[in-house]
């Protein structure tokens, strides 16, 4: 969506910026070199009367975004995952960003609901209510199914949000490459990246089919956790624009005193909430990444319900094995083993010291565990160790990123619960018990065990692949040094023996 209208809403949002007082909190959050902030205020201060002015009860940047729209609010929120890019304050700032807009008429989702599900709503639902939340995407109904009278929630994308979203999107991309353009130093910021991670989000949330798709996923994972739930996702009746999901009745998190009242036991789910999280990032490598008082709700047996699952985080297996040595050689205190982990997973440059690397690891976390146990943050840790790694060459990851920015809302969620929560003292046996089945000799055994599966999948192509590569390999050499032919059938018979070993030993230990 190439054009003119781009420009047009680049200039509003300068507008925009400079009217609500936002655009020096977002250039320096930014860091953004004087060139760029020369061609910002080009762009914003002459047109400042034609900025939205916003709630002046807002802080200036939530203020902003929220003036300019649904797709800069959600912008915003995934902004506020990555505080590499824009700065721990404002992502803070971003964090409790308002996600709350004016909701459409209960007519126009009946509508969507006809559409997608080409029925009449009524002849599947016999009830469906007024919109009970309404956020920059979607907005939910409750509704009772007429086949068996359970109660359920029907989100509903709001009408032309895809199209807004790809008008702004693109507008977004034109921002960034002017700041590739109008300031190279600014490109450590790696906006087109930034840009490219927030429409990947995006796209995502708009095809409702991959948020139930992710929710029975969750579900399934979970389902043997105690003392949590994860509302049963209704296939038939979700599509590309609507969802259906079970109704989740419960107190909301941050609703202490309603808590209290019921007879829940606060501490035991301020302890349950950061168990469940762990064991969701490193048993699963599948973790819900919102996890967020809003998202979570308290049934009325004491059970954890988790909502919205538009944003989950995914680590694979190895990640989960380092991430889990690293957390396990700050328990017991173990820097020089931490540092190891870093470069054994190349996360640090092998050319760096890692002797200096332990130094400076310890530096981390001596002061935080010097802390009373109250206080705390395993969170806090992460981002001190984030860094820490920078400053030793290590690359931005993005998942990891995502998991300790989850961590720290995790974390607000258990505090709020249970104030006296020693985070470290919950954290190890999920820790130990990860460490223990997935890292020595039983996860070795468990890893060729896979192996040699893998290998007997390729069984009768070994020795063809085998003698390719070896014939490839002798065409390079010189033709005096090229191997004998008895030399490569027998490397060959070698090889194909090799992976027989492997075979049986899947075999026998599967």
């Amino acid at each position: 969506m190439r054009g003119p209208h781009n420009i047009w809403r680049l200039v509003r949002t300068g507008a925009t910026l400079e009217r609500t007082g936002a655009m020096n909190v977002v250039l320096d959050a930014f860091r953004a070199p004087r060139s760029l902030r020369i061609a910002a205020r080009l762009i914003g201060w002459p047109f400042k009367w034609l900025g939205y002015a916003g709630d002046p009860a807002l802080p200036p940047a939530t203020r902003a975004l929220t003036a300019l729209g649904p797709a800069y609010i959600k912008f915003g929120q995934v902004l506020s995952t990555r505080p590499d890019v824009v700065g721990e304050e404002l992502a803070a700032q971003l964090k409790v960003l308002q996600d709350k807009l004016p909701p459409f008429p209960r007519a126009v989702a009946l509508e969507t609901v006809a559409r997608e599900l080409e029925a009449d709503p009524m002849s599947i639902f016999e009830e469906f209510s007024e919109p009970v939340a309404a956020a920059s995407i979607a907005q939910v109904h409750r509704a009772r199914l007429k086949e068996n009278g359970r109660d359920v929630a029907v989100k509903v994308l709001r009408p032309g949000i895809e199209k807004a979203f790809r008008r702004d999107v693109d507008a977004f991309y034109l921002a960034a490459r002017m700041v590739d353009l109008l300031a190279p130093s600014a490109r450590r910021l790696r906006p087109m990246e930034v840009i490219a991670h927030f429409e990947g989000v995006v796209l995502g949330e708009l095809d409702l089919r991959m948020e139930t798709a992710s929710s029975a996923e969750f579900a399934a994972n979970t389902a043997s956790d105690p003392g949590f739930r994860v509302p049963a996702a209704e296939w038939f009746l979700s599509t590309r624009r609507m969802m259906t999901l079970g109704w989740a009745e419960g107190i909301p998190a941050n609703d202490i005193a309603a808590i209290e009242a019921a007879g829940h036991d606060r501490a035991a789910l301020g302890e349950r909430v950061l168990t469940l999280f762990l064991q969701h990032a490193l048993r699963d490598g599948f973790f819900h990444a919102d996890m967020h008082h809003g998202n979570l709700k308290i049934a009325p047996d004491g059970d954890i319900i988790a909502l919205d699952f538009g944003i989950m985080g995914r680590l694979d297996e190895y990640t989960r094995r380092a991430y889990a040595e690293i957390l396990f050689g700050f328990i017991r205190k173990d820097y020089r083993r931490v540092a190891e982990v870093h470069f054994e997973a190349g996360y640090v440059p092998a050319d760096r010291d890692i002797d200096e690397f332990a130094r400076a690891l310890r530096s981390v976390g001596e002061p935080i565990f010097g802390m009373d146990a109250t206080r705390i943050s395993m969170g806090r840790l992460l981002n001190y160790l984030f860094e820490v790694t920078e400053r030793f060459g290590m690359e931005t990851r993005t998942e990891l990123i995502l998991l300790q920015r989850t961590m720290v809302v995790v974390e607000g969620v258990a505090r709020s619960l249970h104030p006296q929560i020693n985070i470290w003292q919950v954290a190890q046996p999920i820790v130990e018990e990860y460490i223990r089945d997935n890292v020595g000799p039983k996860a070795l055994l468990r890893d060729l065990t896979r192996t040699a599966q893998v290998l007997s999948r390729f069984g009768p192509k070994l020795p063809h692949l085998a003698e390719e590569a070896l014939m490839r390999a002798s065409q390079r050499r010189e033709p005096e040094r090229r191997r004998p032919r008895w030399q490569a059938a027998g490397l060959v018979g070698l090889g194909a023996a090799g992976a027989a070993v492997l075979i049986l030993i899947g075999q026998g230990l599967a």
